[in-house]
């Protein structure tokens, strides 16, 4: 059985990786010569708008998926005619405009940041009355990891913007000062069965996610609960099969929904070691119809996200119950080069088992500082 993945990154390579025990194969296609999976997988290196290469890709197929968003939609559509994709395509075009997946949380009464579409100076001008500074200012399409979004604080700032933002549609948010940034990640099998991960907490800089917990320090049954009805709420309306990551701002006990991505998420990389089974196998088990397996954390993790460089990794791996993930990615600035997990049994040891980590993870962009006290208050069961 044979599955193939629109995308070759390091999504698509930990999801083989689940797969494999399962006695699954894998086919990717992806633009780059460089694409990770060519070390695990057979991978078609052709453009996502290729036609022949979408239709020899899809020969032999039991189903396609994709680990990121901007997918085509088109190439989605062409190779539905053919086999079976999952999430569905209607998912995929709603997730990849800001405009229309928060239209969709309204729509289904998932409150989420105040939001206006943006056509012409005089809207821009409007919606900054209506919302006041500061405010972010988001493409309506492309954006992840921080890019295609801007903080405006000053009247400076949206002076710059006006000259200087690309001619693109846009959205203005009202800022939202969060206590927590959280994530739920839910699974719906095509055949109806769903289940939900304990929501996590998550810290970014420079809008590129960071560290993870999980599960949320500080998290109550009426936040999970909360996450879970917003989740399935999505889930059951667009008919999705798959993993689906909500991103939610948390603000006096309340959630906001931010964003949705239809894909496994960076957020859920705990669930490898730290989840009985991982968003990845769920995903897979998902797509194919197969049971899902159990959500439960198995005790706490801490995910820890290596931007731009690889710290020593003998180091790492002297640490107990840490993993190393690395993604066989040249170093650059600012790319996603691998994750360390570290587990403990329980939330009180998670920063003392932090603080043997080697000298690299000391600095201020690893956000460690955001493991402290909290963590022993962190929901069980």
């Amino acid at each position: 059985m044979t599955i193939g993945i629109l995308g070759g990154g390091q999504l698509g390579y930990m999801l083989a990786l689940a797969g494999y025990p399962l006695g699954l194969h894998f086919r990717f296609l992806d633009p780059s010569p460089e694409a990770p999976v060519g070390r695990i997988a057979h991978r078609v290196t052709a453009g996502f708008t290729d036609v022949q290469a979408l239709e020899r890709f899809a020969q032999g197929l039991e189903v396609v998926t994709y680990e990121f968003e901007n997918v085509p939609v088109e190439a989605a559509r062409l190779l539905a005619e053919k086999t079976a994709v999952y999430p569905p395509v209607n998912a995929l075009h709603e997730a990849q405009d800001r405009l229309r997946e928060k239209t969709l949380f309204t729509k289904l009464g998932i409150p989420t940041t105040e939001f206006a579409a943006l056509e012409t100076a005089e809207e821009f001008d409007a919606a900054l009355v209506r919302f006041g500074l500061p405010a972010i200012l988001k493409t309506r399409r492309m954006g992840y990891d921080g890019k295609g979004q801007w903080l405006l604080r000053t009247k400076e700032d949206v002076e710059h913007a006006r000259r200087a933002l690309p001619k693109v549609p846009l959205l203005l948010e009202r800022f939202v000062a969060f206590d927590n940034e959280l994530s739920m990640l839910g699974v719906r099998s095509k055949t109806g069965e769903t289940a939900f991960y304990p929501v996590v907490e998550n810290h970014h800089r420079k809008g590129i996610l960071r560290l993870s917990i999980a599960p949320a320090q500080n998290l109550t049954n009426e936040l999970q609960r909360a996450a879970e009805e917003a989740s399935r709420k999505v889930l059951e309306a667009l008919g999705y099969v798959g993993v689906l990551c909500i991103e939610f701002f948390e603000v006096g006990g309340q959630l906001l929904a931010n964003e949705m991505a239809p894909r496994v998420h960076n957020s859920g990389h705990w669930t490898i070691e730290g989840a009985v089974t991982s968003q990845f196998e769920n995903h897979l088990r998902a797509i194919l119809g197969k049971p899902l397996g159990s959500t439960s954390a198995v005790g706490y993790s801490v995910m820890i996200n290596l931007i731009g460089e690889i710290p020593e990794e003998n180091a790492v791996l002297a640490v107990p119950n840490a993993h190393l993930h690395l993604y066989g990615k040249a170093p650059r600035p600012g790319r996603k080069l691998g994750h360390v997990t570290v587990c403990t049994d329980e939330a009180e040891k998670l920063r003392a088992r932090l603080a043997v980590l080697p000298k690299f993870f000391q600095k201020p962009e690893f956000c460690l500082e955001a493991v402290g006290e909290k963590a022993g208050q962190a929901a069980k069961g």
